[in-house]
């Protein structure tokens, strides 16, 4: 069934709790709200959605966009946590998959290789959410 796609407000609560972090993000992720997947990232965290071009700020919005425009949940399987201090590195299997808007199947897959920073409200957030791992990027750097 394709998430809501209102405009209604939608807050998703931030965990105390490194490991829980992708499950929040799929919470927020699934409520089909913009704004609540953005409560997830620090204000100035990035989002690689194409492997090589990372993005912060309103493009890292739009490109969440892109994967909410697919009215699609997201299924998240986190593999490993390793905290150090107030610095978590998350390693999440996740899948989109379904019929999306125009009535073709998706399937969208990875294993995200994620940072999160646990803030001084004790919140973690992400700092980097590389969804794509370690895929290569056809643009050399």
């Amino acid at each position: 069934m394709p998430t809501d796609f209102t405009n209604h407000p939608f807050s998703v609560a931030l965990t105390d709790d490194a490991s829980q972090h992708p499950l929040v993000f799929a919470r927020a992720f699934n409520s089909g709200n913009a704004g609540a997947v953005e409560q997830v990232y620090e204000p100035d965290g990035v989002l690689v959605a194409t492997p090589g071009q990372p993005v912060t700020g309103a493009a890292r919005a739009a490109a969440n966009q892109r994967f909410l425009g697919l009215g699609l949940p997201i299924d998240v399987r986190p593999r490993h946590v390793y905290v150090a201090d107030d610095i978590a590195l998350l390693i999440v299997d996740w899948t989109i998959d379904g019929q999306g808007p125009d009535g073709q199947h998706v399937h969208l897959e990875g294993t995200a290789t994620d940072v999160a920073r646990r803030g001084p409200d004790g919140r973690w957030r992400y700092v980097i959410d590389n969804p794509f791992g370690t895929e290569r990027s056809n643009d050399p750097q």
